[in-house]
């Protein structure tokens, strides 16, 4: 199967998770007047433990790309913060019955993040080009919050 990746926009993505990115004007200005607040921008959940920060690490990949595995966290949403100013591949799929349903492929502008709501059928970290350094929010618990599936037919992303 071949997959053709998208642009990222908030609208394609609602039904995964939640675009972040500081377009159009702030929410509310602070700071004495220098800084604009784009408020509440993602929906954060952890069930069964708490919301932590962790910093990862990704080898970049490259064009077309072979899915061959997806993931989901059951008990909280996890939030990919790009700590560089560089595009990444964003895989999500529905679920269909629990395991992934059809898979789209989505690229990040330049300065745009995602946060996957909980339980989202996800690709693994895929950034495009080095350092490949993200800031992470998510679940940090005692307890298991990963579910993976093997496709039975990788797909070819491009």
């Amino acid at each position: 199967m071949i997959l053709r990746i998208e642009p990222l926009t908030a609208a394609a993505f609602a039904p995964f998770g939640d675009v972040l990115e500081a377009e159009g004007p702030p929410d509310m200005i602070i700071n004495q007047g220098l800084c604009g607040r784009f408020h509440d921008r993602a929906r954060l959940e952890a069930e069964g433990g708490r919301l932590g920060i962790s910093l990862f690490r990704a080898e970049p990949r490259s064009l077309p790309y072979r899915l061959e595995m997806m993931e989901r966290h059951p008990h909280g949403s996890q939030a990919f913060i790009p700590m560089s100013a560089h595009p990444f591949l964003v895989i999500v799929a529905p679920d269909a019955g629990g395991i992934p349903g059809q898979p789209r492929a989505f690229q990040t502008a330049c300065y745009q993040g995602i946060n996957l709501h909980r339980a989202t059928w996800h690709g693994v970290l895929t950034p495009l080009h080095a350092p490949g350094l993200f800031a992470v929010i998510d679940r940090i618990g005692g307890t298991p919050n990963l579910e993976e599936h093997w496709l039975e037919t990788p797909c070819t992303i491009v």
